[in-house]
């Protein structure tokens, strides 16, 4: 999932304090099927399958209840209770008529969405951990049942949206097609001549659950239909899957040009938008999918607590049948544990080793896992791959540790549970590896390094034989210099040491709450600064794997590698994130010192930010020049959005989003345009409305 941010100077979505501000997706660039399956379609075997029947939409969300507990005498509980209200507030627009959930209430928001009223994976993670805290809160869970049951229906691409799965070769997953440095290096041609390796876990997924079918969240959708594409390349349904980045780390969300998931030629050019991506011949009419695995992860991770819960309170057969759903989602989520093209670790060359079995396994969240195939009329193919990028933000070892040991999670595959329990002890070793002097966490490591598989420059140190990179993913800006990466990956295994006492997480906790308290300050006024961007220098100490990992807690440890907090933010999202993390680490360390910030944060968050939406901070756009940058398109390519925008090199990030023209609050960025001040907003972004409602009911419960 592509996290955008930036600096002032607006090469993404800050705010004056120098905040990140929202979040997003990544898609990876896309191979799209079998070289034969590009050339001539006619010419793979299998006919397409029937499409399968599509069950009925869910009902659209009843009108916010009064919480069946009011006043619970618990002041954090009580907040917790009054910002689920505000959230679930038809009339404060959370939730689209058919009940899904916006990425923010308001509409001119470009950050890894790039409009408001789109939605993630992540923000239907963010639903499912609301709901089951409610569930425990009030002991209903219908609400959970509810998020769970849109969320398979829409963000699930269903059957029928994945039509040709039968035809997948796990023996042959993909064509591989290198990565470029910039837009501008693309098209990519898929090369035969680079040997891929086998998908070792699709053949237990088919038999555990009778069907070729993948079952993980799409990250990206607009949920209005704003650009016209419509569901499965209708034109005209809401709840549009969706892409956009695809063209390599230096994409920001401002270069993007975004396309649909079913591409059937009817918008962009003669090959609809496949050939601004991908050199060729000739192309086929596809679909394509990208799951955001962190968010997968959440979700699984909150389906964890609502069975805890739900059992203390007697058992729920709602809850129970959420939890095998999330089961399976988290089965899937497998595919992110491995290479993108199934290689080996250590890989320096395209011509690397391959493996047919777990070889090519890295056992890290890495940053997607992809899936796609042909769209009938025509013959049938299909492709799948994993990752080769790993950032330290992405590993949630909760999420592994309870595939792995709690019975009701654990996945129908006979290996699932397996690979999870050797995928938390591998997440933990990372965070440890990656933690710099001061005790915050490094950016990550790649198996492939340039998404070529290129060799790392010399004195590169490993895990695992992956190179360490700075900045894995995308660099405009750097995707390790937001301090909201540490606190929503860090708060993972707060979670974890807390439910497992694992004292190895407990050495990597110790030094980050350590570092974060020093760096954070509360002012006498009622004020409050937690870190907000991070400067990253030198590389960890060690080539880790197992005859040199150490979890000694030395304060000589990777003298090697720094990190510098350059300013602050009281941003509710991050501060929330840091609250949930401070209190699970207090409430199990016993540390009154890391309690008493966490409730300071909520007291001085809840009486600076609070306002008749939830809570907000406002923001400065800056990054909003560059509505009217230039997109990279090729030369000689034309073509056109469904709206008639049209899509040459001439274009811009705006020119082929002209309806942002017509928003209510378009006024304030042309003025800005024109060479006024820059704009601000308030925005009320889903994410972060949940986190801290996550925060206050988090502490109320742990210290009542």
């Amino acid at each position: 999932m592509r996290r955008q941010h930036s600096a002032l100077a607006g090469r993404g979505w800050l705010g004056a304090t120098g905040v990140i501000l929202g979040i997003g997706a990544c898609v990876p660039n896309q191979p799209a099927a079998d070289a034969p399956a590009q050339t001539d379609p006619a010419a793979v075997a299998p006919p397409a399958p029937k499409p399968a029947v599509t069950a009925a939409p869910p009902p659209p969300p009843p009108a916010a209840p009064t919480p069946a507990v009011t006043k619970t005498g618990n002041v954090n509980v009580d907040r917790f209770l009054a910002l689920w209200t505000d959230i679930h507030k038809l009339s404060n627009g959370y939730f689209s008529p058919e009940g899904i959930p916006y990425h923010s209430v308001e509409t001119l928001l470009v950050e890894a969405p790039d409009y408001g009223h789109e939605t993630t994976s992540e923000a239907y993670s963010y639903w499912v951990w609301l709901e089951a805290t409610y569930g425990h809160v009030t002991k209903d869970w219908s609400f959970l049942d509810r998020a769970w049951t849109n969320l398979e229906y829409y963000i699930i691409p269903r059957p029928a949206e994945q039509p040709t799965n039968a035809a997948y070769n796990p023996a042959h997953p993909a064509a591989y097609a290198e990565e470029g440095d910039l837009p501008s290096q693309y098209p990519k041609p898929l090369s035969a001549s680079v040997t891929v390796g086998a998908d070792p876990i699709a053949a237990e997924l088919k038999a555990a659950y009778g069907t070729s079918d993948v079952y993980g969240m799409h990250w990206l959708m607009d949920v209005d239909n704003w650009y016209g594409f419509g569901r499965s390349g209708d034109g005209t349904s809401h709840a549009a899957l969706i892409n956009t980045f695809q063209r390599g780390p230096q994409e920001s969300v401002w270069e993007t040009i975004t396309q649909p998931t079913w591409e059937n030629f009817k918008w962009g050019g003669p090959n609809g938008f496949l050939d601004i991506f991908q050199k060729g011949g000739s192309f086929a009419r596809q679909w394509k999918y990208t799951a955001a695995p962190d968010a997968d992860a959440r979700a699984v991770q909150a389906v964890y607590w609502a069975k805890l819960w739900a059992d203390e309170q007697g058992g729920n057969s709602a809850v129970d049948g959420v939890t095998k759903k999330a089961a399976k989602l988290g089965d899937f989520a497998r595919y992110a544990l491995f290479d993108k093209y199934f290689k080996k670790m250590g890989c320096t060359t395209p011509g690397c080793p391959t493996s047919t079995d777990y070889g090519s396994a890295h056992y890290l969240i890495s940053w997607y896992y992809a899936w796609g195939g042909s769209a009938p009329p025509g013959g049938a193919w299909a492709w799948r791959i994993g990752s080769s990028h790993n950032h330290s933000g992405y590993q949630n070892p909760m999420a592994a540790w309870a595939l792995a040991n709690f019975g009701a999670l654990k996945p129908a595959s006979p290996n699932a549970a397996r690979d999870w329990g050797t995928s938390l002890t591998r997440q933990v070793e990372f965070y440890r590896w990656l933690q710099a002097a001061e005790g915050g966490i490094a950016g990550g490591a790649t198996n492939s390094w340039k998404g070529r598989y290129e060799a790392p420059p010399p004195g590169t140190k490993t895990f695992y034989g992956m190179a360490y990179d700075e900045a894995p993913v995308f660099v405009d800006p750097p995707s390790n210099e937001w301090f909201g990466w540490q606190v929503w990956s860090m708060e993972r295994v707060a979670e974890y040491y807390y439910a497992s006492g694992d004292l190895n997480a407990k050495v990597v906790l110790d030094k980050w709450i350590a570092w974060v308290r020093a760096s954070s300050k509360l002012g006498k006024d009622g004020s409050y600064g937690i870190p907000s961007t991070l400067k990253w220098s030198g590389k960890p100490a060690l080539d880790w794997n197992e005859q040199t990992r150490t979890f000694s807690p030395d304060k000589g440890y990777n003298s090697t590698l720094h990190v510098k907090v350059i300013d602050l933010t009281d941003d509710v999202g991050t501060t929330a994130a840091l609250v949930q993390t401070l209190t699970f680490y207090a409430a199990k360390a016993h540390d009154k010192d890391a309690q008493k910030l966490a409730r300071e944060l909520l007291d001085r968050m809840w009486a600076k930010h609070r306002d008749d939406k939830g809570l907000s901070n406002p923001e400065a756009h800056t990054d909003h020049k560059r509505f009217k940058e230039a997109l990279y398109v090729p030369p000689d390519w034309k073509g056109k959005m469904p709206n008639g925008d049209v899509i040459d090199a001439s274009s811009t990030f705006l020119s082929i989003r002209s309806k942002y023209k017509d928003d209510p609050s378009w006024g304030k960025v042309q003025a800005f345009l024109d060479g006024g001040p820059a704009p601000k907003f308030t925005y009320h972004r889903f994410w972060a409305e949940t986190q801290c409602a996550l925060a206050y009911a988090t502490y109320g419960w742990l210290f009542p």
